[in-house]
């Protein structure tokens, strides 16, 4: 059975992640604004099949894997910075957008649609395959069972802080979206606040080091 400390850890970790402006906080938010709450929902659907996924297969060894072949976690974290970086430069450039900015020129797509994007941009997420392959791992301890049944206790820890974050995000969008849009000077504010914070977990992902072999 994992320790509370460990439980504590994972949700506080998974909680400051959830509120730091990423791919999933992006593409939620801007489906619940331009499609409606059900299209978010449906996309929430698809990111939750996406935390599983990466709990399946952190069960399965993920961190042992990138130890044994760190040209692979390398690449990962890589991708992952650079797709951080993108998203953080679309913010801070010269008429660069927030994601509450309701002048979202997205074309409404089916819920089939829906669910793939949400499930592949979890897929994508960098902080996420950090999570799984370099944090969870830490908190193991060996007088607490099996590493993989932790695993999945920490995993399922992290999945109902993540999708309670993203579930609040998502349907308070459109509330957020009319906020700032009335107060122009708040959404430049949100818009260079969130930016720096790509900008910031992007160099963070790219400096991280590997998971240590055991």
């Amino acid at each position: 059975m994992i320790t509370l400390t460990a439980v504590a850890g994972v949700a506080l970790v998974e909680l400051g992640m959830a509120l730091t402006p990423g791919p999933n906080m992006i593409h939620l938010a801007s489906r619940a604004i331009t499609q409606g709450r059900r299209a978010g929902l449906v996309s929430l659907s698809g990111t939750a099949v996406g935390f599983v996924c990466y709990l399946l297969a952190a069960a399965a060894g993920l961190s042992a894997l990138f130890a044994a072949v760190p040209v692979a976690f390398m690449a990962v974290k890589l991708a992952g910075a650079a797709y951080l970086a993108y998203l953080a430069w679309g913010m801070l450039k010269p008429g660069g957008s927030s994601p509450f900015a309701p002048a979202q020129d997205l074309t409404p797509v089916s819920n089939a649609r829906l669910f793939s994007m949400g499930l592949l941009t979890n897929l994508l997420n960098p902080k996420i395959a950090l999570m799984y392959a370099a944090l969870l791992p830490q908190l193991l301890e060996p007088q607490a069972g099996p590493a993989w049944g932790q695993l999945l206790q920490l995993g399922g820890v992290q999945i109902i802080v993540g999708i309670s974050v993203n579930a609040l995000i998502m349907l308070g969008a459109a509330r957020v979206s009319g906020f700032l849009t009335a107060r122009p000077r708040a959404m430049t504010a949100q818009r260079f606040t969130a930016g720096g914070l790509l900008g910031a977990f992007a160099v963070h992902t790219a400096l991280s080091p590997a998971p240590a072999s055991s």
